[in-house]
């Protein structure tokens, strides 16, 4: 299993519970960020936007935490195991855009 990033052949295979999830999570996201552009629109005072920004971004970052395991545990060992030592750099930088 590897992660589809581009439109290359590659795809990681996700149970329907996990696709459930992490759709979920997506659609909650999608309601905060729904939910600040509402708030920018009826001028709500800035710590209150800054403060539902930070939800957001930390929403965000719970994602990406629970994919990146995700990739780890499939996606690279599965390619290691295959003597692709190639991923363990894509993975440096897929770990340095999310660290930014």
């Amino acid at each position: 299993m590897v992660e589809n990033t581009c439109n290359c052949a590659r795809m990681t295979i996700r149970s329907e519970e996990d696709k459930k999830l992490l759709s979920n999570r997506c659609n909650r996201i999608e309601g905060q960020i729904r939910g600040i552009k509402g708030m920018i629109d009826r001028d709500v005072y800035c710590d209150d936007i800054l403060h539902q920004i930070a939800a957001a971004q930390s929403a965000l970052n719970s994602l990406g935490k629970i994919i990146l395991e995700q990739h780890m545990h499939s996606c690279i060992v599965d390619r290691i195991q295959e003597g692709d030592n190639t991923v363990i750099d894509e993975l440096l930088v897929t770990i340095g855009k999310l660290m930014k």
